[in-house]
Formats: C-alpha cells, structure tokens, sequence
C-alpha cells in the first residue's frame, strides 16, 4: 500500500459506503483510511470494522482524534450541505483536501471530464450533484462547439434509491445543478429538474438534457453530434453504467415558439434545439444497480480522489 494518498469518508450511509468499497476494490492511488459516521449501529461502520478498516462513530471530533489522522491526505464527505459546512470548519486548520459530495458547493464545483485539472490545487471542491455530474458534461460538450443560450436538465431516479439526505438537500440540489450548468457547463442560463421515479421495480437512472443554441450550419449539428459522443466516452471511462440512450436530436426551434423567457435579456433568439437521453447504470459494487444517481457521484469522486494523489506521488 506504500506510495497511495491515505483517505478518510465521512458518512457511513449508503454513498460513504459504496466510496469505502470503491477505494477497497478499485483504487490505484488510494488507500482506506477511516469510515467515520455518527450512528455506531449503521450497517456502514460494520461493514468497515469487518474490512478490518478504522471506524470512528463521533463524526469529524473523533476523525480528528483518531490515530493516524496526521497521515491522511483526502477526506471525503458524504454527509449533508449543513454537516459539510461544520466538517469543513472543523478541518481548516489541518491542511487537509477535501472532496465534497454534498451541494454545500464551498469549493469549486467539478465535473472530472470537464474540469477537473483546473482545480487539483484547490482545498476544498465539490462534485455538484448526481443530476449534475450527468449532464453538465453534456452542455459542456455543446458549449465548446457553439454558445448554448439556454441549457434545462431533468434527472430523473428511482425514489427507492434517494436516501434521507438526498431528499433533505432536495432545494439545494437544484439550485446547485442550475448554477454548475452555467458556471462549468458554460450556458448563459440554465435549469435544473429532479424527478423521483416511484416505479416497481425501480428504474435505473435517466437524464435529458436540453440546449438551445444558435446554429444554423447544418455542419455545426455535426460537430455538436461528435463531440456530445466523445464526451460521454470520457465520462464512461470513470463511470462504466454512463451511456446515450439514442442518438442525439438536433432540430429547428420554430418561430412562433416562446422561448424568451429562457434565454437572457439582448441574447439572439435560438436557431435549434439540441435534445440528449442519457441512462446511468450503477456498478453494482454496495449500491443497487438502478442507484446510478449515486454511482456517479461515488465514481466521479474517486475520480478526482485519483487524480489528486497520483499528482501529489508524483511531485
């Protein structure tokens, strides 16, 4: 294990768990430090004592006080906007890199495909929000071939598969994800939907993705095509479940259309509409396969995880 970046997860419910198994089962630059949670009966902090991993059930106090804590280099919170906030505050004073999986959004929002090596020297980032780490890449990939006016993403999961957490953060998931798709994705405006999904048997993860742009060139419609594709091989090489769910629709806005309501004040109307469906299986490795809303966010983090300790090895 000699040579990998020691890592803590805050959070022993189901998205701490499914982090804990991915560093144990798939990390190269990884290595399992502590769990830490505050419920010493959660099935999280038990399953770790049998992985023979270091527990702590007093929260980031007693992260803090644990021996070894001086030899961890990446903690991951998995906990709530308002926990992270206090975690983030406990943890200042001791150097640490911190991967926020909540939508506390105190650091920088990354999406690894996107953005990530901007933001390998920043303290503190934040992974956004399932929704988010889905289809931001998606506007993304559009934006780097023509401005998006206007970018709407509706995440669409199996309500089964939202925790308490994720249902408490509801609000901040939306705003977050509208914010990120402006600031990362680079549209001029945008919005966010979430969808919990009540079918039986539950449905894996689905996304749409949304863009108006001006692009009247039927050969930008191509180049928007190639690079919406080439970007999700990128996301899928971190995130295997992530996949197009058909082929990307390009198609005309039409003129009695009211669309100035989206778009900014001044900006040029819309020519077309670029419409994405995606689908987000889960790996299967703690989660449920059709909890793809949380496999991206647990794979998206170890992505960056990764990154920062092969970065830190190597300098």
């Amino acid at each position: 294990m000699s040579g990998r970046a020691k890592v803590a997860i805050i959070g022993s419910g189901n998205i701490g768990t499914d982090l804990m198994i991915k560093v144990l089962r798939t990390a190269k630059n990884l290595e399992m430090a502590a769990l830490v949670g505050i419920d010493p009966e959660s099935d999280g902090l038990a399953r770790a004592g049998r992985f023979g991993v270091a527990t702590t059930a007093e929260g980031v106090d007693g992260l803090i006080a644990m021996a070894g804590f001086d030899e961890i280099d990446i903690i991951l919170d998995a906990t709530s906007a308002k926990a992270h906030e206090h975690n983030a505050a406990r943890l200042a004073p001791y150097g640490k890199r911190l991967i926020d999986l909540t939508p506390a959004a105190i650091g920088p929002y990354v999406v690894p495909a996107v953005n990530l090596e901007e933001h390998l020297d920043a303290v503190n980032v934040n992974m956004v929000t399932c929704g988010g780490q889905a289809t931001i890449p998606i506007v993304a990939a559009v934006a780097r071939v023509v401005p998006v006016s206007y970018a709407e993403i509706v995440a669409s999961i199996a309500s089964k598969s939202a925790g308490p957490g994720t249902r408490a953060n509801i609000d901040e998931f939306t705003g977050t994800t509208s914010s990120a798709i402006v600031s990362v994705g680079g549209a001029a405006a945008g919005k966010a939907i979430i969808i919990l999904n009540p079918a039986e048997p539950p449905l894996i993860m689905r996304d749409t993705v949304l863009c108006l742009v001006d692009a009247p060139d039927p050969a930008t419609h191509e180049e928007i095509r190639s690079s919406i594709e080439k970007m999700a091989a990128d996301v899928a090489a971190y995130v295997p479940g992530y996949r197009l769910k058909q082929d990307v629709q390009i198609f005309p806005v039409p003129a009695d259309q009211p669309i100035h309501t989206l778009v900014p004040d001044g900006a040029a109307r819309p020519t077309h509409q670029v419409s994405v469906l995606l689908e987000v299986e889960g790996a299967a490795h703690y989660l449920p396969a059709y909890a793809g809303n949380l496999d991206i966010m647990t794979s998206a983090a170890i992505q960056v995880a990764e990154r920062i300790a092969a970065r830190k090895a190597t300098s």
